[in-house]
């Protein structure tokens, strides 16, 4: 079971699962839109420092892996269809094919790699969850990096694309490691 699933069970058990379903996906697809905007540019590199990646983490343990790839592929929906849902409001099917196109495609992947590790209990624990959200980091500097190295090349890829993101991935995995574990014992508490 995974946080979202546990909060409809204790405050909706009566509700149509389906559409908290849709409900849940669209609120994980807006969390990333709206973490997007917060864009902090860097001189050496195409790539901003952002907090879709916190985003993309959490609605991956909160929904689950079905729910949470499913959230990721609405936002990159959304975005490619021109909405300003990407980092610092940018928009449209071009950025996909921009610097940073390869952490958009991991975007899913590694939500739905997190979501597969909370369904197992992951998500319950700091360490346990620190490790699942370093898995899902992990999947997000694989596929940016890989593709910027088209633009940058592939010896500049981890110096442009990984390194100087190490600190602050740190961060968000501790925010993570400790949002998710504090979430699970609210659920716990609250009357069902």
């Amino acid at each position: 079971m995974y946080l979202a699933d546990a909060v409809r069970l204790r405050t909706s058990p009566r509700a149509d699962a389906r559409v908290l379903a849709a409900l849940q996906i669209v609120a994980g697809s807006l969390l990333v839109a709206a973490l997007a905007q917060i864009a902090i540019p860097l001189p050496w590199t195409p790539v901003p420092i952002t907090g879709q990646t916190l985003g993309v983490l959490l609605a991956g343990a909160a929904l689950g892996a079905k729910r949470g790839g499913a959230a990721l592929l609405l936002y990159l929906a959304e975005g490619a269809a021109g909405l300003p849902f990407f980092a610092g409001g940018a928009g449209g099917p071009h950025v996909f094919l921009g610097p940073t196109g390869g952490y958009l495609v991991g975007f899913p992947v590694a939500a739905v790699a997190v979501g597969a590790l909370a369904e197992r209990g992951w998500d319950r624990r700091f360490a346990s969850t620190a490790a699942a959200m370093t898995v899902g980091t992990a999947i997000l500097f694989v596929t940016g990096a890989a593709w910027l190295g088209v633009f940058v090349g592939y010896e500049h890829a981890l110096a442009m694309g990984v390194a100087p993101f190490l600190p602050g991935a740190a961060i968000k995995i501790g925010v993570a490691a400790a949002a998710m574990p504090l979430a699970w014992r609210w659920v716990g508490k609250r009357p069902a």
